[in-house]
């Protein structure tokens, strides 16, 4: 029996992906799409290469029935104020917003520079990273999406935590390039396309929020981030700096790696000695739900460069929200995300 999916903010990106992927999802049932701009309009109006597909017309969020998951692709602070009625409606939620990835309200109101609108709510979702929350996604019945750019430098450096291969008291610095889809469907003056053309622009240099997810969810407090706008449209590719301990080999890195990847399905170790993609590229991750880490040491210095690439609509937010939503349904973990991606693009 299939389960009914409705997506609140079905009009943007992420919101796109997601039909995109659930259409051919065989145990899911799209229910509603919401958008409040195309309210009553095709899906393939803001969606044209969803032609074709058999999508239900989108509708007001007033006209807003219950389902069995409810989807919220929301711009960031929507989803805490209503939440309470989409728990209504729905037993079980998956929210791609920031609004409830951090479990203390001191944390977000330390990040987010604003008290939360409905705080009692905040340890009731689980952090939807399943390559660390796996177990708990399971059993959940409220999960949040993930940071795009946390994702990458998440995956980049979960290796070197799991495995205490790393000097505790020495910051570790993550610089994140980013394609312009991360902006969203909104265009602002930052990405119309006559000022962003030919950008490599550092925008976030320091405070960035994603932080917090990552100093949440690998216990490490001393990180940061700095994010860079290059001419792209999808992608993100983090690039971590930290320090290993004394005698840390490069087999030693092979080994923490492989333990910590080999199970999973959606992350590849791409370190090659030859050829044009010898590291990874976000470029040819267009579309899928795969992470491609990589990394490099320096054997004088301690020095540790990790490398992580994503799509960040995907792996980075619709991607991993399926990949949880089959966790939590009972469902194989890879069901529908199978898109291997294209090349040349």
């Amino acid at each position: 029996m299939s389960i009914l999916v409705s997506i609140v903010g079905a009009s943007g990106y992420t919101g796109g992906e997601m039909l995109r992927l659930l259409v051919n999802h065989p145990e899911v049932k799209i229910g509603q799409a919401i958008s409040r701009t195309y309210a009553g309009q095709p899906v393939s109006r803001a969606h044209p290469h969803l032609r074709g597909c058999k999508l239900p017309n989108f509708v007001t969020s007033d006209a807003l029935t219950k389902a069995d998951i409810l989807v919220l692709a929301q711009p960031h602070g929507i989803a805490q104020r209503a939440i309470e009625d989409y728990a209504k409606l729905a037993p079980r939620i998956i929210d791609l917003s920031a609004d409830f990835r951090l479990r203390s309200h001191d944390d977000y109101q330390h990040w987010y520079g604003q008290a939360h609108a409905a705080p009692d709510w905040l340890p009731r979702f689980v952090y939807g990273l399943p390559e660390i929350h796996r177990a708990a996604i399971r059993k959940a019945n409220y999960v949040s999406g993930v940071g795009c750019n946390a994702t990458a430098t998440m995956l980049a450096l979960l290796p070197l935590v799991q495995h205490n291969l790393l000097v505790r008291d020495r910051p570790i610095i993550a610089e994140v390039k980013t394609g312009s889809s991360e902006g969203g469907r909104k265009v602002n003056q930052s990405s119309h396309h006559p000022v962003r053309k030919g950008v490599v622009r550092s925008y976030a240099p320091v405070g960035h929020r994603h932080v917090a997810e990552v100093q949440q969810s690998l216990g490490i407090s001393d990180t940061h981030m700095s994010l860079t706008a290059i001419e792209i449209v999808r992608g993100a590719l983090a690039t971590a700096h930290a320090f290993t301990k004394p005698d840390t080999t490069e087999r030693d890195l092979w080994r923490a790696y492989r333990a910590t990847y080999e199970q999973e399905p959606f992350v590849r170790i791409v370190r090659e000695k030859q050829g044009n993609f010898r590291r990874p590229e976000p470029k040819i991750l267009s579309g899928t739900n795969f992470a491609d880490v990589s990394f490099d040491l320096d054997s004088q210095t301690g020095r540790v460069v990790t490398l992580c690439a994503i799509d960040n609509l995907m792996k980075g937010a619709a991607g991993t929200a399926l990949q949880c939503l089959n966790l939590m349904c009972g469902f194989e973990e890879e069901t529908a995300l199978e898109f291997t991606g294209l090349h040349p693009i």
